[in-house]
């Protein structure tokens, strides 16, 4: 027989953002668009946060600008969400980052949205390599 695994004997660790990673209520999206400290490019516009509660988490916005289609929407989203877990070790800053995706982001590869987002945190002066 073979036993079944609780969630935290399981021998890989999750590589998924926790909800302590993300930013989620609206006020803060507010706080980060006001401050004005963003960085444009073809796939998406980094928008970056500064407060005392800041702790490199991450907020994403796909609007209906970018697919009318919630699907395309949330792909995007995930695309987004997969390089910045991927890469967030490689980041320092007490910032947060709200990234909003544009509509060319569900025609990019993803070798070149990574390299879009790579440029734009170099940009941000966030990379510490």
């Amino acid at each position: 027989m073979h036993k079944t695994l609780s969630p935290e004997e399981y021998p890989v660790e999750s590589k998924t953002l926790s909800k302590k990673q993300r930013l989620i209520q609206a006020s803060l999206f507010g706080e980060a668009f006001a401050q004005k400290k963003n960085f444009v490019g073809r796939f998406m516009v980094l928008w970056l946060r500064t407060g005392q509660d800041a702790a490199m988490r991450l907020g994403v916005v796909t609007s209906k600008k970018v697919s009318n289609r919630a699907v395309d929407r949330n792909l995007a989203r995930r695309r987004i969400r997969e390089i910045f877990r991927q890469h967030r070790a490689e980041l320092s800053g007490p910032f947060d980052l709200v990234i909003i995706g544009r509509r060319n982001l569900l025609f990019a590869t993803h070798e070149e949205v990574e390299a879009e987002f790579l440029k734009l945190v170099e940009k941000a002066g966030l990379r510490i390599q």
